[in-house]
């Protein structure tokens, strides 16, 4: 008799071992939310990051649009100076 309920006690002490082990819902809940608000942090700065890329490569646009603006100006004022020059002639 004394044998039996040993085993039956160490039986109930086994099996309430592995079912204190787990997690409880209120534990799977928090780290289930924490992992989803994570994701959304990552979303979001992913977002910041394509947005400022994005200005970075219009504003380089930008720049070489007006650089050659620029040259063409600087190409069109060489070349109707030396036009002038050619018209003026005369001897030195």
């Amino acid at each position: 008799m004394k044998k039996s309920i040993s085993i039956l006690a160490v039986a109930a002490l086994a099996t309430s071992m592995f079912v204190a082990c787990g997690p409880s819902k209120a534990e799977i809940e928090a780290k289930e939310k924490a992992k989803q608000d994570s994701l959304t942090e990552v979303t979001k700065q992913d977002s910041i990051a394509k947005a400022a890329e994005a200005a970075k490569a219009a504003e380089m646009a930008k720049a070489d649009s007006l650089a050659q603006v620029a040259k063409a100006d600087s190409l069109k004022k060489v070349e109707e100076e030396a036009a002038t020059k050619s018209k003026k002639g005369g001897k030195k």
